[in-house]
């Protein structure tokens, strides 16, 4: 099983599988010691079994063009599996996003397999065939690699076709490819791959309740968030979480200050990163704290929490009957929003959420729509 190694290769393969009407695709890489995910391999496969390939994209001197032109070609749909980690590296590397896009995870939980399926649950039922995971958490950037990693590496595009066929003849069959289509409209967004360090501050934010607290750390995160993208580091080697969540609360303005909260390093708050630190408090508590975006948790729903538990039992006797994953028709925060309002600017209550469940849902919330228990199941019954 040969690696490709060089552009003229790449090209030649990316060529063929142009030729098909879908083509599967995963990736290894590593990011345990970098910001951006460091690509290690690119796993390629098409209706045709021998167009499955291996590509190396640390062999020296290759050219990932032709592979991004095939990413970025509008006829040929590109399969992956639980996209977004694949799809945010070929973003950093080309500036794309592949389209158009099939993700089988998403198809998944749209066709009723639950929240988040794995790909060996899919594999097994779908493609009736077993991965072998012995090679999953192994060094993709040391070379060479082995027999066992090209192997699990091959496999995982090239099964994902006949899951891919399965799941779309399902969706074909049910009516439910639109469905799919909105999804694949978020994760096909280059929004969702351009990591802003003005929103930062948002991974932290549910810990924090008071303005104050929030403009720190919206201060605080953009600052860490820079650094880590110009060294290329993980944020946790410029600052762990634990210390802006301390630095948001105790807003320190001098260097002793900074020095007292236990989650700073001894002599941390006497360097440049230090001052950097203290420099990003200042601006905050210099901004107009009407102004601060404070997240939704912290404003507090009053009353609302027995309406909440009730849409979560709706929501999950609606996934049943109608075999759809809960977790894509409405996340805990959009159920709180709906029980706060019936006018709420949620997904849930647009598009085909809004008539498989939000419908239900307000109508739940005044009255018109009730909730018995009928052998064990919940039911739905409209009320007069």
């Amino acid at each position: 099983m040969d690696l490709i190694t060089s552009t003229d290769a790449l090209a030649a393969v990316c060529n063929r599988l142009s030729q098909h009407p879908f083509v599967t695709v995963d990736t290894e890489f590593l990011r345990e010691t970098t910001y951006y995910p460091k690509l290690c391999l690119i796993q390629m496969a098409g209706p045709d079994p021998a167009d499955a390939c291996l590509i190396d994209p640390l062999a020296e001197g290759i050219s990932l063009d032709p592979f991004m032109a095939l990413m970025a070609d509008p006829n040929v749909v590109k399969v992956f599996h639980s996209a977004r980690q694949d799809l945010e590296i070929v973003w950093n590397l080309g500036g794309i996003v592949p389209a158009p896009l099939f993700d089988t995870q998403v198809a998944a939980m749209v066709c009723g397999y639950g929240d988040s399926v794995s790909y060996e649950q899919l594999t097994n039922d779908l493609a009736k065939a077993k991965i072998d995971k012995s090679s999953r958490f192994t060094d993709w950037s040391r070379r060479p690699l082995t027999d066992a990693q090209l192997t699990y590496a091959l496999s995982d595009v090239t099964h994902l076709v006949k899951v891919y066929e399965a799941l779309m003849a399902q969706l074909q069959q049910n009516g439910r490819l639109e469905w799919l289509a909105e999804e694949m409209a978020i994760l096909t967004s280059p929004e969702t791959y351009q990591a802003d360090p003005g929103n930062a501050w948002r991974r932290l934010a549910g810990r924090l309740r008071k303005p104050r607290e929030i403009a720190v750390l919206m201060e605080v995160s953009a600052w860490r968030e820079r650094e880590a993208q110009g060294r290329d580091v993980p944020r946790g080697r410029i600052l762990k979480d634990d210390a802006v969540i301390d630095i948001a609360t105790s807003a320190p303005r001098s260097v002793e200050a900074l020095g007292r909260l236990r989650t700073i390093p001894n002599g941390f708050e006497r360097s440049r990163t230090g001052g950097e630190i203290l420099d990003a408090v200042e601006r905050a508590l210099a901004r107009d704290m009407a102004t601060i975006p404070v997240p939704e948790r912290s404003r507090g729903r009053a009353n609302t929490g027995s309406v909440v538990d009730l849409l979560k039992v709706l929501l999950k006797a609606v996934s049943e009957q109608e075999g759809v994953a809960p977790k894509i028709i409405a996340t805990v925060e959009e159920l709180e929003a709906i029980a706060d309002s019936d006018e709420a600017d949620v997904p849930s209550l647009h598009g085909w959420r809004r008539k498989l469940f939000g419908e239900k849902a307000i109508a739940l919330k005044n009255g018109e729509l009730g909730l018995v228990l009928e052998r064990g199941r919940v039911k739905l019954r409209e009320i007069a």
